[in-house]
Order: structure tokens, then sequence, then C-alpha cells
């Protein structure tokens, strides 16, 4: 008996001997945590606390039977008493049993994976919205960038070539208009006006000019700057250099020099020198008709200083309507008093019939002045005290 146990032990030694040492290359993949390892087909054998005394001890117990076929039972129960065969763990094959569901686990398991997917499609969709509202933005806010700096250029170019005119006493649309070469109607629609209504003193028009070119021809005027010629200025306002050389009257052999302000013949300002001429050829003319008239009126002729006076006690003594020499006035006569150096010097006396240049009709004296006047008529108004204001003093001549 104790032959059979001793090589049963030896072979079991052995067979771990052997174990041990093919399990050094296969047992290193097993993972953390695992004790065990079976790299072959038969089951890992371990041995619990077996001692060489403690199987003498057995031994001696069962000295006293035979040894027959049951004998091997007795030795297969003492190993399988004190030796634990357990399943391998690494090649241990899939338990089947686990995958057999009824049909409630299957409708169960199906209706799951119909709300996962649906929850699956509906995160998808989440995510492409939010995605397509995030590019939209950054797309409008790429937009809004683009048009903010298309702006900023524009309005930098629309400075650069829009101004501004200021209306001045005596302006209209249609003269501005004229002076700028534009149709008044395209300069209302520019300013977004109704051309037939009326513009305001110091009203801004907006023209498209430079804001230095519009001063220039405000003033038909221009300053020299370093590098011009008659010629660069003559084509930048549309002009002919002869035509300057006649305005500035200079002769052709003329250098500018910077800072040297040239006159420009533009339309406009040669109209209104033309106006301007026009209408003092037309004064001069009527002063030498006056002239041929009062020269036909009287033998004398005299520049005086000319005031005006009203019937109140302010201005005159306690018979406001009660003249020299006796003479009763009521207003809408036409009679002056005259300094009395007029009446002893030149000859003038009560009744006699003068002639003032400028004013209609002729007027009579009927009054005299206060001593310390000389050379002074006073114009009888009436009671009309604004009107004597309006005209003030003067420097009239008068004839007799």
């Amino acid at each position: 008996m104790r032959k059979i146990l001793l090589s049963v032990l030896s072979l079991s030694a052995i067979s771990l001997v052997s174990i041990n040492a093919k399990m050094d290359k296969s047992c290193q993949d097993l993972r953390v945590g695992t004790y065990e390892c079976n790299p072959y087909s038969i089951p890992l054998i371990r041995i619990k606390n077996l001692k060489r005394d403690k199987i003498d001890n057995m031994m001696s117990e069962e000295k006293q039977k035979s040894y027959t076929k049951q004998n091997s039972n007795i030795v297969q129960d003492l190993i399988d008493k004190h030796i634990k065969i357990s399943e391998p763990v690494r090649y241990k094959g899939e338990d089947n049993s686990s995958l057999e569901l009824g049909s409630e686990d299957i409708s169960h398991y199906m209706s799951m994976a119909q709300r996962l997917k649906e929850q699956r499609e509906s995160l998808i969709s989440k995510i492409i919205q939010e995605e397509e509202a995030r590019f939209n933005k950054q797309q409008l806010i790429l937009k809004e960038h683009k048009y903010q700096q298309a702006l900023k250029i524009l309005k930098a170019k629309t400075k650069s070539q829009y101004g501004y005119y200021k209306v001045k006493a005596g302006d209209t649309l249609s003269h501005i208009a004229y002076m700028f070469g534009m149709s008044s109607k395209e300069l209302a629609k520019i300013n977004g006006i109704d051309k037939k209504k009326p513009i305001k003193i110091n009203q801004k028009l907006i023209l498209p000019y430079t804001q230095d070119k519009i001063n220039v021809i405000s003033k038909a005027e221009y300053k020299v700057k370093a590098g011009d010629t008659l010629h660069s200025i003559a084509k930048e306002y549309d002009l002919k250099v002869d035509d300057i050389l006649k305005f500035n009257k200079y002769n052709k052999e003329h250098i500018l020099k910077v800072g040297e302000s040239v006159k420009l013949p533009l339309p406009y300002k040669l109209a209104q020198l033309k106006r301007k001429a026009k209408e003092e050829a037309r004064k001069k003319r009527l002063a030498q008709e006056r002239m041929r008239k009062y020269k036909k009126f009287g033998r004398h002729r005299l520049r005086v200083t000319a005031t005006a006076y009203t019937s109140h006690r302010g201005q005159t003594d306690k018979t406001p309507f009660l003249a020299a020499w006796n003479n009763r006035i009521r207003p809408g006569m036409k009679i002056i008093a005259v300094s009395r150096d007029l009446l002893y010097k030149y000859g003038m006396k009560n009744g006699t019939k003068v002639k003032i240049a400028g004013l209609r009709g002729y007027y009579t004296v009927r009054d005299k002045m206060n001593k310390r006047y000389k050379k002074r008529i006073d114009i009888y108004m009436g009671t009309n005290r604004r009107k004597a204001l309006r005209w003030g003093r003067r420097s009239v001549v008068i004839y007799w």
C-alpha cells in the first residue's frame, strides 16, 4: 500500500514539476487578480498542505487491511479527500445554458434595443442641429463682420468723395446747382429735399466733390500748392489756361509761387461779374439822368447831411405842428428844415423848392434848424417815428 501511495505521489510531483516547467511561458498572459493557470486540457491540481508524516500516519492505519481491488478505491478516496480538482479557468467553454431566453425576454431586449436606437438617432439629430445652429451663427457673425468692414470702407470713401456746402444769404438751390455744374433736381435728390421748398441760411448741402474742391469753387479762388501748374489747375477745374491768364492779368511767362491765390474764371463767377457790371452801368446811367434833370431844375447844387424829424415835443418845441415863419404843418407834407447857413450864405428862403437826390418829388423849405448846425437839412416824416429812425443820417445832394 505504501509503495502504491508513494508511486502515486511521485507521479503527481513529477506532473506538477512538468506543469510548472511548461507554465512559465504560457501563464504570462494571466490577468491581474487571477492566480490559477492551466495551459493544458487536464485539470489543475493543487495539493493542500500535504505532508509526509501525515501520509505515514494514514498508511499505518491501513496496514492491517489486505490489498485488494477495493484498495484502489481507498487510495482514490484518500486522494479525493486531500486533493481538490478545479475546472480550468482560461480554456473553460461558454455556458450555453445562459443563452436560452424566453419570448418575453426577447421582446424586452428588442424593445430596449429599439429605444436605444431611437435615443441614438435623437442624440445624433440634436447634435446635427446644434452644429448647424453654430455654423449659421458663425456665418452670421462673419457676414456682420464683412458688412461692418464694407460699411467702414464705404464711409471712408464717401467722406473722401463727398463734402458739404453751407448756404449763405441770397443763395438759392438753382444758384448752388449752377455754381457746381449740376441741375437743381439732381442736387435736391442727393440731399433728399424738395426743390420747390426754400433752403435756409447755414443749411448744409451734400455735394459729390471733395471738401477742398467745394471750398475752391465756392470762393472761385485757388491757393497754389507745391507741384501745381497753370495746366494742372485748368485741367482740374475744366478751364482754359488763356482764360486764367486773362482773368488774373498774367502774362504767358508768369511763374506760380506756393501760397499764391489764383482767381478762377468759373462760369458762375463770370455771370456774377457780368450782372454786377450791368447793375453798376445801370446805376451810373440813372445817376447821369438825374444829374441832367437836377441841372435843368436849378442853378445850385450842394452836398449836405440829411436827417429826419417828426412832430413830437421831444424833437421840436411846445408847438410841434407850428414851424418857423408861423407855417402850420401836418403829416404827409413834403417839407424840410434847413440850417441857417443855407439861408444866409446860399440864398435859400421860406418856400424854396428843393430836389433831394434819391427821393421822389420836390420838397419845400418851411422850417429852420438850430444855429449850431452847418450844411444840414431835416426831412419831415409826419408822426412816423419809426420811419425817421430808419432814415437815420445820410449824405445827399440837393438842388434848388
